[in-house]
């Protein structure tokens, strides 16, 4: 996969800047290095002018379709607006002909960036102080992550991001989510009329989808059938597990070495004996993480039950 761990966005350390880099009409400086991945790596860059923060994340492609595929992240970016996605605030295809590395072009992508990072720091921090966090904070993050899930699943034709985990959310200096990482995004209804459309989406779900966050359909595609953007209420459902119990739920089938893809498909999913959520909050991760994607909600149902466990939260108290 071409992601990277934003966990590094925190490491910024105190750097002068060694080179400039102009991306469209805006020149920047880069400050240091945050974090890299396959083929990609975000730099820390300083606005010339504002001298505001960025994240800019740089794409090595090999081929006119490793371009396709990452001008492709930039347009679905752009083609959204909404406070919980992150912005594409300017992007460039910039030649290279790095012929030692077969490298042709590097796609530049310059996004806000957030100091406090992700939600997966969020989980690793709180193992560290063996801590949990809040059942009323959970409620307001997974809100807001279903906002941004609701934008581009009410687009017309609809979106699903497709690698939906706490690794691919940042939080802003409000505490609110953003959802990042638009490099699986595609649009979300497609049929699959042959066995060749099994594969060749099973394939990209193989490349680009998280295995411990990835929904039963794209383990096993079947023919003749059809995918929609429910493959991300799973994958929220296995978030939203993540945020109560700091590991996925397939954490421990991959500790000892089991198929992930069995355990998704079977729905081989077990809770916590001893916890301190509520018994509603366990019903709503059970009602996202149904292993039939006809029986699973749609966003619009998860945000009415959200907005009822936050509205009896407040009545308790």
């Amino acid at each position: 996969m071409n992601s990277f761990s934003v966990s590094l966005l925190l490491r910024m350390g105190c750097v002068c800047a060694k080179e400039s880099i102009t991306v469209g009409n805006r020149k920047f400086y880069v400050r240091s290095r945050l974090g890299e991945g396959g083929f990609s790596f975000v730099d820390l860059v300083e606005d010339k002018h504002s001298h505001k923060l960025y994240a800019l994340k740089r794409v090595a492609c090999h081929s006119k379709e490793d371009e396709r595929v990452s001008m492709q992240e930039v347009e679905i970016m752009r083609t959204f607006d909404h406070p919980n996605l992150c912005a594409c605030e300017v992007s460039s295809l910039v030649a290279v002909n790095d012929y030692a590395k077969s490298i042709i072009s590097e796609v530049l992508i310059v996004m806000p960036f957030y100091r406090k990072g992700t939600l997966q720091d969020e989980i690793d921090l709180m193992c560290k102080k063996y801590e949990h966090i809040r059942e009323d904070r959970i409620l307001r993050l997974l809100r807001g992550i279903c906002e941004g899930l609701r934008e581009m699943h009410h687009f017309d034709p609809p979106y699903a991001h497709r690698d939906m985990k706490p690794a691919n959310v940042l939080l802003d200096d409000t505490d609110q989510p953003v959802l990042m990482d638009f490099g699986s995004a595609a649009k979300a209804r497609v049929e699959i009329k042959t066995s060749a459309d099994a594969r060749k989406l099973q394939d990209i779900a193989a490349e680009k989808c998280t295995m411990p966050f990835r929904p039963p359909e794209l383990f096993q595609v079947q023919s003749f059938t059809k995918i929609d953007e429910r493959v991300d209420i799973w994958s929220l459902g296995c978030t939203l597990y993540s945020l109560a119990f700091l590991e996925s739920p397939f954490e421990q089938v991959y500790q000892r070495g089991d198929s992930l893809a069995l355990a998704a498909i079977g729905g081989n999913i077990k809770y916590p004996n001893s916890h301190i959520y509520s018994e509603e909050l366990i019903n709503l991760i059970r009602c996202m993480l149904v292993v039939d994607l006809e029986q699973r909600p749609f966003i619009d149902t998860v945000i009415q039950h959200v907005d009822n466990l936050l509205i009896a939260m407040e009545n308790r108290i």
